[in-house]
């Protein structure tokens, strides 16, 4: 009895100097956007102790430099597809980009977005009860260099209880096709608590007229596919899409179907370089147009030094027929790079034309 009630003394004093070790900012953070992970697992599947762990670790609790100049909490770098504002900081390298966000909430909305890339697709055969194996599958995925980035997810998640978040909460799954809201944040704590809590009674208010619902889901798993390796992918791509040569540059005509997205991908290369090679920076993929795998000439064979162009031809389509750098033809025929198609027949040059007199 005496062992018994001495063992329950010392537990209860670990459990009160756990309790005196936690981070009131850590608390306050949890307590403002405990909510909004919830929501998340609930409509995109990841699990809620997951996006809290990696809110703090990534943020500071809101406080990293990343979190207060540029509203990440996750610390998502720039990739090819983004669009939006950046914001450059030291990480892996010098001014490495990161993204920007209007305010956090769009942070917490793009973080659940960008694991749905193909990249981290094996996450979601993990159970969302099982934390720790989707700690551990994130870093397997490339989310983070770090190799104690799982241990310190689940130190996390233990220490703050973070697993009771969303224990009730069934796992969704995102849907392309339904658009998801973030939700509205003020810049004061005291206001964003308000907006949760009117947002929660909506919801019980809701669920109380609404008649139960019960999901059953019979359907069987879907038989296992193995997903086809970079070489095996990149094979497949060449067997649809035949090698042609331009100017002394390999080049596909895109199909179908085919994005500077998805070609990338199925090359493992770079959206950005791939758009670059092919002055393509703000330009959509069209059906039969050229896709050069590497950077084109800086300027045409000496054969097509001199061309004439007519009225409605495009530089960029010539550059491309021609394969040849848009840059270089601006500049060495003092073209306004805001002048893209031509309006008169004229002649442009492709590269240097020695003069007659050989000067």
């Amino acid at each position: 009895m005496k062992k018994t009630f001495f063992a329950m003394i010392v537990t209860a004093c670990a459990l009160g100097l756990q309790a005196q070790n936690l981070n009131p900012k850590y608390l306050a953070y949890i307590e403002e956007w405990k909510d909004v992970a919830v929501q998340n697992q609930a409509d995109f599947g990841i699990p809620a102790p997951i996006i809290m762990a990696q809110a703090l670790l990534e943020s500071g609790a809101g406080q990293s430099e990343l979190a207060l100049n540029a509203n990440n909490h996750f610390g998502i770098k720039c990739t090819g597809e983004w669009m939006g504002a950046v914001y450059y900081h030291d990480d892996d390298k010098k001014d490495d980009c990161f993204r920007s966000y209007g305010d956090a909430a769009e942070s917490f909305k793009d973080h659940a977005l960008f694991l749905q890339r193909p990249r981290y697709a094996t996450c979601f055969e993990i159970a969302v009860e099982d934390y720790e194996g989707w700690a551990y599958r994130l870093r397997e995925c490339g989310y983070a260099t770090d190799r104690n980035y799982a241990p310190k997810l689940i130190k996390l998640i233990e220490d703050y209880r973070l697993d009771t978040l969303g224990r009730n909460t069934p796992a969704g799954k995102y849907d392309p096709n339904k658009v998801y809201t973030a939700p509205r944040q003020s810049t004061r704590p005291e206001q964003n608590k308000t907006l949760v809590s009117e947002a929660t009674e909506k919801k019980a208010a809701v669920v109380k007229v609404a008649a139960p619902i019960v999901v059953v889901n019979s359907d069987p798993e879907p038989p296992y596919t193995p997903a086809l390796s970079a070489r095996e992918e990149k094979e497949h791509f060449f067997l649809m899409h035949a090698k042609k040569k331009c100017n002394g540059v390999a080049y596909v005509e895109a199909r179908e179907g085919d994005t500077y997205a998805n070609v990338a991908f199925r090359l493992n290369v770079r959206e950005r370089d791939l758009r670059e090679n092919n002055d393509a920076l703000g330009r959509d993929l069209k059906q039969g147009d050229r896709i050069y795998l590497s950077a084109k000439k800086q300027f045409a064979p000496q054969e097509k030094a001199l061309l004439w162009v007519h009225p409605g031809e495009s530089l960029w389509e010539i550059c491309q027929r021609e394969g040849v750098q848009m840059q270089s033809v601006q500049k060495l025929n003092e073209l306004d790079p805001a002048v893209r198609v031509f309006h008169t027949r004229q002649q442009i040059y492709l590269r240097k034309v020695k003069e007659e007199n050989g000067k």
